[in-house]
């Protein structure tokens, strides 16, 4: 039960812990949720009290998903509370909501945009009660953590049920998704890519790495009208009536180039009216996240025209797409974990039409899953065997593996150089003065991020972090 007495003491021990971490140069981002909690299990429902809120979950995604809507709102002057470090499991969510809120637990913003854990859904949407939840994807992820996809379905599954007056912004691509509106009585807004919107979807079945070939209904493969990667697309049951949804928010046409992506739009409350617009990231997987936003933004009933806008000036975040520059040379930083992000990322650097260096950064820490056979599913090969990749680079506690698996897809052994310093790794890729691509799994990135943002005078989330 809360009493004034313990949520000062929460928000006290949660605001002095994080001082403390910041004056000894360290982010965080979940110790300070910790300290909270000691004192009162559920400060999280008395610091979010009253706040409209969006959360984001789904396997890939969620934190371009999240820092859209960010981006958005902060364009139209209002700063929202939001885990930027992407610590999305209980702890680190309460830190953020307890360390902005008054020293009696009044929240001192109206506004939050939340990237939740999958497993975690279920103990933080009870208690923040949010307007809206974003389900982005559902692919096979961490197997040891996770468990097969359809355990993660089921947890999403569970946090919604706490929560059945919170509209649901679902994928109507993902067969998965689509299907968390099943029996549930939240209402629902579709977002969806069209058959005709890219030029290379097709009427195939979908590829080797689907995650949801049978039905979800009555146990029947599915039959696609076309899908766009995965086994995302025009799904539909043969026998029963399980197919994809009318999306709310359909995209039309696509344009992707390394600078953005270039979209046609049509909302259902709009009938016969066609928007354009430009994101300020490339790649199909950013093109789902952009839309993902302009759901859930008209879901909460906020004004699409403002979230449209500010999608042009959207930059990378936090090792997803960001960028830095080293001795003049142009580094991109893409977070892989997963089969399916992983190719969709393969592809975008076998889209390249110019000589670039790519690196390969695999731990198997326990924020990573330590089961990383996932690389055997990924499609290397793109990039392993395309002439325009001059030299690859390996590191991290498994790249021995990932030297393998390059091998076996083809690489040149001569051309892969396995390099375990962060510092003679950012030395060595842009000795080159080629662009640099880094495929790193989420601790990896994380090491290699901040030796770069140290040698680049990049600051770290928490000191550009507004209280």
């Amino acid at each position: 039960m809360h009493t004034p007495i313990t949520t000062f003491l929460s928000v006290a021990a949660c605001r002095l812990t994080r001082f403390g971490l910041r004056v000894l140069h360290r982010g965080g981002t979940t110790l300070p949720g910790r300290s909270a909690l000691i004192f009162d299990k559920k400060i999280l429902e008395v610091v979010s009290r009253g706040m409209r809120i969006i959360v984001v979950t789904g396997t890939n995604g969620k934190t371009t998903t999240c820092s859209m809507l960010r981006n958005a709102l902060q364009e139209n002057g209002i700063q929202p509370l939001s885990n930027i470090s992407g610590a999305n499991l209980l702890t680190g969510i309460t830190a953020e909501f307890t360390a902005q809120a008054t020293l009696w637990g009044k929240p001192k913003k109206k506004y939050a945009i939340v990237e939740c854990d999958e497993g975690a859904l279920k103990k933080v949407v009870p208690l923040i009660k949010p307007d809206v939840i974003v389900v982005t994807n559902l692919f096979r992820d961490q197997l040891d953590r996770y468990g097969e996809v359809m355990h993660t379905l089921e947890e999403i599954k569970t946090g919604i049920k706490l929560v059945p007056d919170t509209k649901l912004c679902l994928n109507a691509d993902c067969s998965l998704t689509a299907s968390l509106a099943i029996d549930a009585p939240n209402p629902v807004y579709y977002y969806g890519i069209g058959k005709n919107a890219i030029s290379n979807s097709s009427n195939e079945e979908p590829d080797s790495l689907s995650d949801a070939k049978y039905c979800i209904k009555c146990g029947t493969e599915y039959k696609y009208d076309y899908h766009t990667y995965a086994h995302l697309g025009g799904f539909y049951c043969p026998k029963c009536d399980y197919r994809r949804q009318r999306p709310d928010l359909n995209v039309s046409k696509i344009k992707i180039t390394p600078k953005g992506s270039y979209l046609t739009v049509q909302f259902k409350d709009l009938p016969g009216r066609d928007i354009d617009l430009h994101i300020g990231l490339p790649a199909l997987y950013n093109v789902y996240n952009a839309i993902a936003a302009m759901g859930a933004f008209n879901a909460i009933g906020w004004k699409r025209k403002k979230m449209i806008k500010s999608l042009s000036s959207i930059t990378s975040s936090f090792g997803r797409m960001e960028s830095f520059n080293y001795k003049d040379v142009d580094i991109q930083m893409i977070l892989v974990k997963n089969p399916a992000g992983c190719n969709q990322s393969l592809s975008y650097l076998a889209s390249m039409d110019e000589d670039y260096v790519a690196v390969f950064c695999l731990n198997d820490k326990t924020a990573d899953g330590h089961d990383i056979s996932w690389i055997w599913d990924a499609d290397h090969e793109k990039v392993a065997t395309d002439p325009h990749c001059k030299k690859i680079y390996v590191s991290g506690t498994r790249a021995g593996d990932i030297m393998i698996r390059l091998k076996y897809a083809g690489a040149d052994p001569a051309s892969i150089e396995l390099i375990e310093d962060n510092t003679r790794l950012i030395n060595a890729m842009t000795s080159h003065k080629l662009p640099v691509f880094i495929l790193p799994n989420y601790t990896s990135m994380l090491s290699l991020r901040a030796t770069l943002s140290s040698v680049t005078g990049k600051k770290e989330f928490w000191k550009d972090q507004k209280q």
